[in-house]
């Protein structure tokens, strides 16, 4: 049976650690879970200074311990034994952790019950005496109540619940690789210690490993913060803060082309656009639910005047409920379709923050459906279609999947009865079916009111990311007594469906620079065209050129500066003009255009009308 790579990430995870102790024997431990792509750990080095230049160092302590075939050894014990044990090792963090499992103020205490589990790393396991023999001997005092078999050479020990792998030679040695360090708090909060986190990469093989390290480059070269601010599209200021960007003009051109054809989209659909303000009072948000279960990422406002408590809204969902309420719906006008792209603000914590993907002031191409319970699949399949739509002419439905998003085992973090869970996870999953979705039900990942199918799309170098996403809610309907009349002239209860095209626009747009590496398609580029006249004596018919694109609806500008000509091409390629047209006595005399396509860095020479006309179809067909 094949081990899971999760299950090999975590193991590589604590070899890490168990590495970084036999370099620097004072370091404390912290916490390290695998991720999408390897692992990490955070530690804590008192005075000394780690930095990239140890990484090596640790790596190679790595793979010599994968080559030795330690094998893990799990065994569990009460609070005040695994106390004991941390007490004896020095890890005071590990201790806390003990600490807020006791007091049930930890995410995994469900899993954890009133048992700590601990592991050895060992390279021999005995068969004759017991492990508290070897621990007592080796200043464990605290293992003195354990039973067990007698460890031979012991190497490392450390707390935690797994899963690992048996033996380290079961995890290939060069399917890791170090990749970075970085600074990360304690348990995600500014307000403690600021720990060392070292960062890896972890694959099944070598092979499988190379590939995304050569994926890795790629996306260097297209990443969004660099292009960003090379393109003029975006500012982040230290004055305004973290996470709120600031959009340049150019980048406005482009979310306006892209908030434009979405709205065509859902207009053809039978959407109504409406808006609704940013902020509201704290009871709206009780009875949506979000004070109760979203509170520590929502921002609060206190009025000057009215002196009464108010939230800046972070999702659009309870005030659209406010709309349907103030009207007299009947069963003819359902379904009820409402669009809004807005701004919501999250109070996302600053460590997670990244670019345009992880920000504070998000904006959400926000959709609310209003049916019956028989108009489900109909209304999902409706949604999917302009999902499919939209990200065929962005290139992006080669390689897709759906998350049927459903609650785990923790109930209590889900509003909402049995029952009505039941309902809305078999109704999503049904139009699922219908609408011929490649679904995986994945457990709990669902909204705290609701299913949803989140959207996983590949951009151009093969990076998966969550996108659009469909939700099904029972509950919202009810907290906020919603009803319609029905044929019978009594109150029906409708389901709300919420969704997103591409979720946030932010986030999208940082993933729409990176998929186009900078370079967009005609329709969405803000510098379409940059006509460049050789001389000045050419800047007239340079004018003529630009006045005809502009008739045309072609975003162009031009360059009519002292610089030579090699120069003023540069700079138009520096800003990934798509066309750059170069204009001089031959083109004047014949009527012509000289260009020059960014993309395929192809150069022809065309009639200025022929040009035209070709360019015009790039744009109206939305050609990639």
């Amino acid at each position: 049976m094949s081990i899971p790579l999760s299950t090999k990430r975590h193991s590589l995870a604590h070899i890490m650690a168990q590495a970084v102790k036999q370099n620097f024997p004072d370091a404390k431990i912290a916490t390290g879970p695998d991720t999408e792509d390897g692992f990490y750990y955070d530690f804590d080095f008192g005075e000394v200074e780690f930095s990239d230049k140890d990484l090596k160092k640790v790596e190679k302590s790595m793979k010599k311990i994968v080559s030795q075939g330690q094998d893990f050894k799990k065994f569990d014990v009460n609070f005040d034994e695994a106390r004991k044990i941390l007490d004896t090792m020095g890890e005071s963090f590990k201790n806390e952790l003990v600490d807020k499992i006791e007091s049930k103020d930890f995410k995994n205490e469900e899993k954890l019950s009133d048992r700590i589990s601990f592991y050895l790393n060992v390279a021999k396991w005995g068969k004759s005496t017991e492990v508290q023999d070897f621990l007592k001997d080796n200043n464990y005092e605290a293992f003195e109540d354990l039973d067990g078999d007698q460890v031979k050479n012991l190497k490392f020990i450390d707390m935690c619940t797994g899963p690992h792998v048996e033996n380290t030679k079961e995890l290939d040695a060069n399917s890791f690789k170090l990749a970075r360090v970085a600074g990360a708090y304690w348990l995600g909060d500014a307000e403690k210690q600021q720990l060392t986190r070292i960062y890896a990469y972890a694959f099944n093989d070598k092979a499988e490993l190379d590939v995304h390290l050569k994926m890795l480059e790629e996306a260097k070269k297209r990443d969004h913060r660099i292009l960003g601010q090379k393109l003029k599209l975006f500012t982040i200021s230290d004055l305004i803060g973290p996470g709120l960007p600031l959009m340049q003009p150019a980048w406005m051109v482009l979310r306006k082309s892209l908030e434009d054809y979405l709205w065509s989209l859902h207009e053809q659909k039978g959407y109504d656009r409406v808006w609704t303000p940013h902020l509201a009072k704290e009871s709206l948000y009780e009875t949506s639910g979000h004070a109760g279960h979203y509170l520590e990422d929502m921002f609060s406002v206190w009025g000057g005047t009215s002196k009464e408590k108010f939230f800046l809204k972070p999702m659009n969902c309870p005030h659209h409920m406010q709309l349907f309420a103030d009207n007299q719906f009947s069963y003819r006008d359902m379904p009820v379709r409402y669009f809004e792209p807005a701004t919501v603000y999250r109070d996302e914590k600053s460590g997670q923050l990244s670019g345009l993907t992880r920000v504070r002031a998000i904006t959400q191409d926000d959709g609310h459906l209003f049916c019956r319970i028989g108009q489900i699949k109909e209304e999902v399949q409706g949604i999917t279609e302009i999902i499919k739509e939209f990200y065929t002419t962005l290139g992006m439905t080669d390689d897709y999947w759906v998350s049927l998003s459903v609650r785990g085992e923790d109930k209590a973090k889900y509003l909402g009865g049995e029952d009505v869970w039941e309902k809305a996870e078999s109704a999503l999953e049904e139009a699922a079916k219908w609408s011929e979705l490649p679904y995986k039900r994945v457990e709990g990942e669902a909204a705290f009111y609701g299913p949803k199918l989140d959207f996983m799309f590949k951009d151009a170098i093969g990076r998966e990311w969550q996108l659009a996403t469909i939700q099904c809610d029972f509950n919202l309907p009810v907290r906020f007594d919603l009803g319609f009349t029905n044929e019978n002239n009594e109150k029906e209860r409708p389901v709300v469906i919420h969704r997103a095209i591409s979720g946030s626009l932010e986030r999208w747009m940082g993933v729409l620079i990176e998929h186009f590496a900078g370079v967009f398609p005609m329709w969405l580029a803000p510098r379409q065209v940059k006509v460049v006249p050789v001389l000045p004596m050419f800047d007239d018919y340079a004018h003529e050129v630009m006045s005809e694109l502009k008739k045309a609806g072609v975003r162009v500008t031009g360059d009519f500066s002292t610089d030579n000509l090699n120069k003023k091409v540069r700079n138009a390629e520096k800003m990934h003009n798509n066309y750059i047209v170069v204009v001089g006595e031959q083109e004047q005399t014949d009527g012509t255009v000289a260009v020059r396509n960014y993309k395929t860095k192809e150069q022809t020479v065309e009639k200025r009308e022929e040009f035209i006309a070709r360019i015009v179809e790039e744009i109206t067909t939305k050609s990639l």
